[in-house]
């Protein structure tokens, strides 16, 4: 049984692979790189022989196929018109050159899509949390579960995502995805703004997806390629009002999500900027009272912790090791569309803006 991961991240694609639930492929590959030439990824991909990937999905959809997937389905993933800049460029020809090299690639779904997940928190919501971020949820869940040597059922924890651009929180109660506040919707991130003001949204007039990714810690500080180790030090004024703004939008997170597990075993860190041990170290100081903070590790050393959960879930769903994993967290009962739970605005409206 050969399951295949992958995390389409703003900075790097990150790809596992599982031979029987052990590690044979641990790699990461530049975005840029990988959008680049999407017939020579498809091509990398086709020559592992994987039974079963869980492919790049965006913000999910239900259990899909990529070969049933069409237009309409990968636009709802996307959330994205063609032609429409900013955001990942490139996710959707990624997606068409899988079609064409014929690859077993299932879309998964996003943390939205999930009946575990009460319904009144949904409510105007797109993002509680990408596809992505769900698959490293079930990284964490996994490894908790090993680690206390307790029941996939018994895992209780939030998850701080930090990625490189959006940073986001999800909540586990019970094993299973319970809340959360993706990067589009949640706390400042490295590029982009988080949740926005709607009195924000109504002065920039036009809402596009290239000013998603924007608004965050680099748009504070005015320059890219930010070290949060050197943020940390405030050596101007601008590294430290992003510094604490970011930390503190961190720390906001998981406070709200407590409303929806008030007593987590666990806070994980997981991400690209997790890594940088001033923000372990400052988000340990900051909520240690409310529960330990750990790193989630995982089982690889290079490809991003959403990659390795992407891994385990495509094992699962293939009738692999982590099959538990994947009926614990209601994985195939995903159902719906992101557009669903909207009430200001209507779904019809939204599809229009999707040119659908």
């Amino acid at each position: 049984m050969l399951a295949v991961g992958i995390d389409p991240g703003t900075i790097s694609i990150d790809v596992c692979a599982l031979d029987d639930g052990a590690l044979v492929l641990d790699r990461s590959i530049p975005t840029a790189e990988a959008l680049a030439d999407p017939a020579a990824f498809a091509g990398m991909l086709r020559g592992l022989g994987a039974d079963l990937i869980a492919g790049p999905s965006g913000y999910g959809l239900p259990l899909t196929t990529v070969a049933k997937a069409d237009d309409r389905a990968l636009r709802l993933a996307y959330l994205a018109a063609p032609g429409e800049e900013g955001g990942i460029g490139g996710l959707r020809a990624l997606a068409a050159a899988m079609v064409a090299a014929e690859l077993p690639v299932v879309f998964t779904p996003g943390v939205i899509h999930l009946a575990s997940v009460p319904a009144h928190r949904k409510i105007n919501r797109v993002d509680l949390g990408t596809a992505d971020k769900l698959c490293a949820a079930a990284l964490g869940i996994r490894e908790q579960a090993t680690r206390r040597g307790c029941a996939l059922n018994d895992v209780s924890f939030i998850l701080l995502e930090l990625g490189g651009a959006f940073s986001a929180a999800v909540a586990v109660h019970d094993g299973r995805i319970v809340d959360g506040a993706g990067g589009s919707s949640g706390p400042l991130g490295m590029r982009a703004a988080g949740a926005l003001d709607g009195e924000v949204a109504f002065l920039a007039g036009t809402i596009t997806k290239e000013l998603l990714f924007t608004g965050g810690v680099e748009s504070i500080v005015g320059r890219g390629d930010v070290s949060l180790e050197a943020l940390s030090n405030g050596e101007t004024r601008d590294d430290s009002l992003a510094w604490h703004a970011f930390i503190e939008s961190a720390v906001k997170a998981v406070a709200a999500l407590r409303v929806s597990v008030p007593a987590p075993h666990e806070i994980l860190l997981s991400g690209r900027v997790a890594r940088a041990p001033s923000v372990v170290r400052e988000l340990h100081l900051r909520l240690s009272t409310i529960a330990p903070v750990r790193r989630l590790h995982g089982y690889a050393s290079v490809a991003k912790e959403a990659a390795q959960g992407a891994a385990l879930i495509a094992d699962g769903l293939a009738g692999g090791r982590h099959a538990v994993l994947t009926d614990v967290m209601g994985i195939r009962e995903a159902s719906g569309t992101v557009l669903d739970h909207l009430k200001i605005i209507t779904a019809e409206a939204a599809l229009r803006r999707l040119g659908l």
